[in-house]
């Protein structure tokens, strides 16, 4: 059984979030503010973390970048604002999701399974076979989910992993930003632009030494993003 922590200073929220997510099986941990949430964190397993932006104490924002300097667990982010500049906001800081209140709760509950289903599938590899692929120095091994450059790990969450692989499977196709929304989302690419692009230049923050003249994940101006065959 998967364990969902979710933390908002809203306890009704709360717990309505908790009805919908124990109704498809979840296990849910409850958290009230930031700090609580890291608390909880560090004593128990989680398997993904809904937390919402603004709290007292210690806020979502801060919280996030608290807890990427560790782990890679899925992050969904909740916030009141509707704003571009909030939502790359959480996504710059490591949210790998991130939903406007009022939220369907329904909506949430696919973003959950969806956001599961990749770090379920990050997190357990088979060692039976090796499925590589290679450019340069840039390898990703898709049976141990481990990406390297020039041998040195790089450690990716689910969604720039899976960003990458899809790149990497198909090196020299350009893919549009609405291509690798719905690719790697499984939802309709509207207002994608900048979840791409914040999750593209993470991945190239932590495989190219010089981010700004990348050698492996190229954009084609007016198409899109492609990793070329070196």
């Amino acid at each position: 059984m998967n364990r969902i922590l979710v933390c908002d200073d809203d306890k009704e929220i709360v717990e309505a979030i908790e009805i919908y997510l124990q109704q498809e099986g979840y296990e849910v941990l409850k958290a009230y503010d930031g700090k609580e949430a890291l608390k909880i964190l560090g004593e128990e397993e989680v398997d993904l973390l809904v937390m919402d932006v603004m709290m007292p104490y210690l806020d979502g924002i801060r919280a996030t970048l608290q807890i990427r300097k560790s782990s890679s667990i899925p992050i969904i982010m909740l916030s009141a604002k509707s704003e571009d500049s909030d939502k790359i906001l959480g996504l710059n800081i490591g949210a790998d999701d991130y939903l406007t209140k009022p939220f369907n709760p329904l909506e949430l509950v696919a973003r959950v399974k969806s956001q599961l289903r990749r770090y379920t599938k990050l997190g357990n590899a088979s060692g039976n076979s090796s499925v590589v692929y290679q450019t340069g120095g840039l390898l990703l091994n898709d049976d141990l989910k481990e990406v390297t450059v020039d041998g040195e790990p790089v450690k990716l969450t689910p969604i720039e992993y899976n960003i990458l692989l899809l790149l990497m499977k198909n090196q020299g196709k350009v893919y549009s930003i609405s291509e690798i929304y719905k690719s790697i989302w499984n939802a309709e690419a509207i207002g994608a632009d900048n979840t791409v692009a914040v999750h593209i230049r993470h991945i190239r923050e932590k495989i190219e030494i010089n981010p700004k003249e990348p050698r492996y994940i190229k954009v084609v101006w007016g198409v899109g993003y492609k990793v070329d065959k070196v």
